[in-house]
């Protein structure tokens, strides 16, 4: 699936294209399934024209599991027929995973373990190296209490469990849809909208150490909850770095994803798939993740 310009979802066409060249260090994926993240559409409309070179036509995606086809000169570390996943982001936006293959470097990938499905696998990338990362910036303890802005969404969601694995005490704001949710994981859930500073109070009467923001437009209330010598960070709001905080931009990192997928295999994290559609109805796919999902919005790259 391709747009040969900025637009719209609707403007994705069926397209064929060469296969893609596998260089040395690199992987062909055949593709079993693709996942749909906000940034996609993001892209295709242009939204970070500013931080990224782009060659039409695109394909857009960046999140992958599927089986090696092809390996690249000396690229040791995977074989084919390996059922790999990816966050397959690349310098340039083009060749991305709404397609029946791609290909990546090998640094990127990681073997899927045999008790993790395709859909689960495609759904972990981006928003599980996402939420790693934050973690990470925020050198998140046992001993903090974290904050987490849009907590029942994608990287919300894998962050929370990151946090509660690691011990911290977790706040997270989401509709009320959506706090059994949330209560499930072990995570204390706030409503947000108007008064959400209060309520995350009554929950912390202390104030929070750490804020880690996945929605944007939230910075008024990290800063009125944040105690003294706090740390937060957003994925979505660069203004941050103007209060102290981080602005975070995962980066492709296959042996982080790799443990990402054992806690998968293991239990210790859960990935929710909300809806699947096949390759051709990938306009559709991601208008249902514009509109809102309960969890991630699969591809199916083979029908």
């Amino acid at each position: 699936m391709t747009y040969a310009e900025y637009g719209e979802p609707h403007t994705l066409t069926l397209t064929d294209l060469p296969a893609p060249k596998v260089g040395p260090g690199n992987v062909l994926i055949k593709v079993e399934r693709a996942s749909v993240n906000p940034v996609d559409w993001k892209l295709m409309a242009r939204g970070l024209g500013g931080l990224l070179d782009v060659a039409f036509p695109v394909v857009p995606g960046w999140d992958v599991s599927g089986v090696v086809e092809a390996v690249g000169p000396d690229t040791p570390e995977f074989s084919v027929g390996d059922r790999v996943a990816s966050y397959a982001r690349k310098d340039v936006v083009s060749g991305g995973t709404y397609a029946e293959y791609v290909s990546v470097p090998a640094t990127s990938i990681a073997r899927i373990p045999e008790g993790v499905g395709y859909d689960v696998a495609a759904g972990l990338p981006l928003v599980g190296l996402t939420a790693l990362r934050s973690l990470e910036t925020l050198e998140l303890t046992e001993e903090d209490t974290l904050l987490i802005h849009a907590a029942s969404g994608g990287v919300g969601f894998a962050a929370a469990q990151l946090a509660v694995e690691i011990g911290a005490t977790v706040i997270g704001t989401a509709s009320e849809r959506n706090h059994e949710r949330l209560r499930e994981i072990g995570v204390i859930p706030v409503t947000y909208g108007d008064g959400l500073a209060e309520r995350v109070l009554d929950a912390a009467p202390g104030g929070v150490n750490a804020v880690a923001d996945f929605v944007g437009g939230v910075l008024d209330t990290t800063l009125a909850v944040l105690a003294e010598g706090g740390r937060h960070i957003s994925i979505a709001d660069p203004t941050v770095e103007e209060s102290g905080g981080h602005w975070v931009w995962v980066r492709p990192d296959g042996a982080r994803l790799q443990a990402l997928l054992q806690k998968v295999e293991a239990g210790a994290l859960r990935v929710v798939v909300d809806r699947e559609f096949p390759l051709e109805e990938a306009a559709a796919a991601m208008e249902a993740n514009q509109s809102g999902s309960s969890g991630k919005i699969i591809i199916d790259a083979t029908r």
